[in-house]
């Protein structure tokens, strides 16, 4: 077969077909006759609309639900029913059938090559022996892979991953968490409502030790009083699972486990009937060919425009994951949003010189939801970040208690804190804690983002009664 044939010519390719590829090929072509492509090598939609976020929140939910229905006098909640929440799970992963993606992306202009592609050159990407070149850019989107550690045992015995835990089929009854941060704090919160007797194993000290220290302690707090025992300061040495059968995603892999501890006040050696492995992120480039343009294996570092650092010719691009700025979902599609205008107005000899150029709020002015019980929403710098980059800094915290948080719930349990550059009167950072405070974010994103001095957030007038009139009490604690 001729090499015109082998070889087909696109504007843009991206490599990874998740929330972050998808939109950067979208933005980069969107206006144009610009032509995209995306290769994939699972399914349209990525780890997101698969394997964490849309399932992790479906399995979250009722249980939510339930806690605020059982403290609301006239409703009578006596529970979850699990294969009914198992369904709806299924429904927002649409079965693991991503057609409906497929079908945006032809819509949009877009090709599906099915596949896994690597880089092969200079604008070329290999895939499945054929050979795409692109005429402006290329974009990795590969995300991570779970990290399974090098503890004795532990590979052999068929962990569960993330993936494994939010498509979960059947509910183990005894289940060992290992990890301490979001992926562990929010498995564990829907094991527990779906019946699991959770323990999780903490290496450190702390739960989602990044974040505000009373935003840790009280998740800790939700997690002890939904049965979940936590021990810190304990790792497992070795795993053995004689039994251990790859049973498929989502199915007790096998016979029980034995993990043997170190460290921590109690057991040295815990039997679960699963394990479940939350202990960070590698990149998904082992296979991905940097080394055919000169990038060392790893995540690839980009500066704002996304464009790979130590690839000359402004062709390169790398977003989400995969670039190790901020590993969450709304940030990678951020990044692709930046990624395509800057591809876009490259293609057309387009000077980068608006702001939307610059991927600058995944700094330090990142948002984000822990949906734990209670929920953990989080913007910009906490105190302890703002003092370590050097900010003169005043902060506010107080629990919510206001007429809209008393009206939601009998049992509202709740507290804020912001964080102010003294020197502007702006706001670095905010976290909040209690029931549905994800709702409550956005402001505080729009005031850290928007540097809007204290001053003008006085006129911000929140509606009464409803639980954003903590705003005002956290500006009349300051004032006072």
């Amino acid at each position: 077969m001729s090499s015109s044939v082998q070889t087909a010519e696109f504007d843009v390719i991206v490599i990874g077909g998740g929330p972050a590829g998808e939109n950067a090929a979208a933005y980069a072509i969107a206006g144009s006759k610009r032509t995209a492509a995306i290769v994939e090598r699972e399914l349209v939609g990525g780890e997101c609309s698969y394997w964490a976020c849309m399932p992790s929140k479906a399995l979250l939910r009722p249980g939510h639900l339930l806690s605020a229905a059982r403290n609301m006098p006239g409703i009578s909640a006596d529970g979850l029913d699990v294969d009914a929440v198992l369904r709806r799970r299924d429904a927002f992963v649409h079965n693991h059938d991503d057609s409906s993606q497929v079908a945006w992306a032809r819509d949009s202009r877009i090709e599906v090559i099915r596949g896994a592609g690597r880089l092969a050159g200079e604008r070329l990407v290999e895939v499945n022996g054929r050979t795409l070149r692109a005429r402006h850019a290329v974009v990795l989107a590969t995300g991570t892979h779970a990290n399974i550690p090098d503890t004795p045992g532990l590979r052999e015995a068929l962990p569960w991953t993330s993936r494994d835990a939010t498509n979960l089929h059947e509910v183990p009854d005894r289940v060992v968490v290992v990890g301490g941060g979001v992926v562990a704090c929010e498995a564990a919160t829907w094991l527990a409502t779906l019946g699991a007797r959770v323990t999780v194993l903490v290496r450190g000290q702390a739960l989602l030790g990044n974040a505000e220290p009373f935003a840790r302690e009280r998740v800790t707090a939700g997690l002890t009083a939904a049965g979940v025992r936590i021990l810190f300061g304990t790792e497992p040495v070795r795993v053995e699972r004689p039994a251990a059968k790859d049973t498929g995603e989502g199915r007790i892999h096998g016979g029980p486990v034995t993990i043997e501890v170190r460290g921590g006040p109690e057991d040295s050696v815990l039997e679960a009937d699963e394990i479940v492995v939350a202990a960070g992120r590698r990149p998904a480039t082992a296979d991905l060919g940097l080394g055919e343009v000169g990038l060392p294996d790893g995540y690839v570092e980009v500066d704002d425009s996304l464009t790979a650092r130590g690839v000359d010719g402004d062709w390169l691009y790398a977003v989400g994951d995969v670039n190790h700025r901020v590993a969450l979902t709304h940030m990678g599609k951020y990044q692709a949003r930046v990624c395509g205008d800057v591809i876009a107005a490259r293609a057309e000899g387009r000077p980068l010189t608006d702001l939307r150029f610059a991927a600058t709020a995944d700094h330090e002015q990142v948002p984000q939801v822990v949906f734990t019980s209670p929920e953990v929403a989080a913007v910009g710098l906490t105190e302890a970040a703002a003092r370590r980059a050097g900010y003169s800094v005043d902060t506010v915290e107080l629990d919510i208690a206001v007429a809209g948080s008393s009206l939601a719930r009998d049992d509202y349990a709740g507290r804020a804190k912001v964080v102010i550059d003294t020197d502007t009167d702006t706001l670095l950072g905010a976290t909040f804690v209690g029931p549905e405070v994800g709702d409550q974010l956005h402001a505080a994103t729009i005031a850290v983002v928007g540097k809007i001095p204290l001053a003008t957030l006085w006129h911000a007038v929140p509606a009464y009664p409803t639980i954003s009139e903590f705003w005002l009490r956290l500006l009349e604690a300051r004032r006072a």
